[in-house]
């Protein structure tokens, strides 16, 4: 088999259905609460049941999903008590690393500048989906910049989370996407005025109010 032959072969029938529920549940084309069946996802991925089945236990263990025998996977909700501990460690992690990148060198000023960007583009055009990973590379971004690599790879362990929570979000609460836009724009600011304090405080601001969808109905 030559190189072009390997660089063109599909991905196993596993790890397209893996994919392809895992990024339906995460931009909730699939809600919590709706009982998935391995019939209609092999049907909707062109596999066999048995590549469904080896997706569906991989997604169980990530937390996303219960398998039911014979009946299918429930996707799970989030729950209220999710949302307050990823809160929780995303203060921790990243009021730590905000106030650690000050001064701010000018690649990560131009890389926040960048995905602003992104996020307004996306706002423009509906994609909350694609404004949520905008959102959070936004964060990802200072966090990487703090230059620890644990803190960074124990952050990197929240995107799932971080992502399915960000579309919710703004499902429930539209008016946020234009907040988290000037919020952004806010800590941005703050970096690049060497304020360690403001800023640390206004990603403190901006990460608690998510704790609101704990008190009510998490969507």
């Amino acid at each position: 088999m030559s190189p072009a032959d390997t660089a063109t072969k599909p991905p196993p029938a596993a790890e397209r259905v893996y994919h392809h529920v895992k990024q339906a549940v995460l931009d909730r084309r699939y809600e919590g609460g709706t009982l998935l069946s391995e019939g209609e996802l092999a049907d909707a991925v062109g596999v066999s049941r048995t590549p469904v089945r080896e997706a569906l236990l991989r997604l169980e263990a990530e937390g996303l999903l219960k398998l039911y025998p014979k009946k299918g996977a429930l996707v799970l909700p989030v729950s209220s008590q999710e949302i307050a501990d990823v809160v929780e460690t995303r203060l921790l992690v990243e009021q730590h690393a905000v106030a650690k990148v000050v001064p701010a060198g000018g690649r990560l000023l131009a890389r926040l500048e960048e995905v602003l960007e992104e996020q307004r583009v996306h706002a423009a055009a509906g994609d909350l989906a694609a404004f949520a990973a905008a959102d959070r590379c936004f964060h990802a971004a200072i966090v990487r910049a703090a230059g620890n690599a644990i803190l960074a790879q124990l952050y990197d362990q929240l995107r799932d989370r971080q992502l399915r929570m960000g579309v919710a979000t703004m499902h429930a609460e539209p008016d946020r996407i234009a907040k988290n836009i000037t919020e952004h724009t806010e800590i941005l600011q703050a970096l690049r005025t060497g304020d360690a304090g403001f800023a640390s405080g206004l990603v403190q601001r901006h990460i608690s109010w998510v704790n609101n969808l704990a008190r009510g109905e998490a969507r």
